[in-house]
């Protein structure tokens, strides 16, 4: 038995481009039957992703506790922020925490060391298009469990949100603009997985600025000024603070417009860093076989 090295051509499939005119209805056919097949799958596994959710559930549950008791021993609100506002914020946060779940940069690792990518490149679309299509296919899902998650959740803690119907048009751009940036920023992480197999310390030091810098541990007017200040500088907000407060702030339609227009600038930044670091890191990469 032999083993051979085969590295990867420099014209294996580079395909993030926009596909050519012809190409163009078999991508779209791709992306549609991909997530439908996700849709079937993942109803199949309910009762799992109930539990799954239920777990990702516990995180801002425990935050909406602690502000809401915080809120009740200050007069009803902190910052001006009300017992409401904390809950509507936090049920709100529930469904789009769990929009961003995606194929994080740990996963590439996986993907490389099992040997997953060398199938993928044969294919003729690039790794990310099934990663973007599938876990789109799965949010579907994700959307139509969350209902009754978040009754019970209102039920239990009485949130205030009278958004207008802008808002609820927003909002709903707004989970998937987050649920593709985030995409593009943890792929780019993952490509770290082509030069170290231990990425975890960076990883994490990513997921600790995005946790302070998000809205997500903490609403961001709450956060010191500076915070806030190098927060618009970065992509954190706009794929947690951005769409919860769509929902559940008071943004003018300039402000809603600002942010979608932020969101898409991210997205295209995660995209080129993205398409950059691919560039160089599948040079990198050899497939080995019997």
């Amino acid at each position: 038995m032999t083993s051979v090295a085969a590295p990867v051509p420099a014209d294996a499939p580079q395909g993030l481009e926009l596909p050519e005119a012809g190409r163009l209805r078999s991508t779209v056919d791709f992306y549609l039957t991909t997530m439908r097949l996700a849709v079937q799958e993942q109803f199949q596994y309910r009762t799992a992703n109930y539990f799954y959710m239920f777990g990702m559930v516990a995180e801002p549950v425990i935050y909406l506790v602690v502000w809401t008791t915080i809120a009740e021993q200050q007069g009803g609100s902190v910052q001006g922020l009300t017992v409401g506002y904390f809950a509507a914020y936090y049920i709100v946060w529930t469904l789009v925490r769990n929009m961003n779940i995606v194929f994080g940069a740990p996963f590439w690792e996986h993907r490389i060391r099992e040997g997953e990518l060398s199938g993928a490149l044969l294919r003729p679309l690039h790794p990310l298009h099934f990663d973007v299509a599938f876990f789109a296919g799965w949010k579907v899902v994700v959307i139509v469990l969350w209902i009754p998650l978040a009754i019970g959740l209102s039920l239990v803690f009485d949130p205030v949100l009278d958004p207008r119907p802008l808002e609820i048009a927003v909002f709903f751009v707004a989970i998937w603009g987050a649920y593709l940036l985030r995409t593009m920023f943890q792929s780019t992480l993952g490509m770290l997985c082509f030069w170290t197999t231990r990425g975890a310390a960076i990883f994490d030091l990513w997921m600790t600025l995005e946790l302070l810098l998000s809205g997500r541990l903490v609403p961001l007017p709450l956060m010191p000024d500076w915070v806030v200040t190098v927060s618009w500088f970065l992509p954190f907000q706009w794929a947690f603070f951005f769409p919860i407060e769509a929902l559940v702030g008071d943004f003018t339609d300039a402000e809603l417009a600002r942010g979608l227009a932020f969101q898409l600038l991210w997205i295209l930044i995660g995209l080129a860093l993205f398409k950059l670091a691919w560039r160089f890191a599948i040079r990198r990469f050899s497939s080995v076989g019997n």
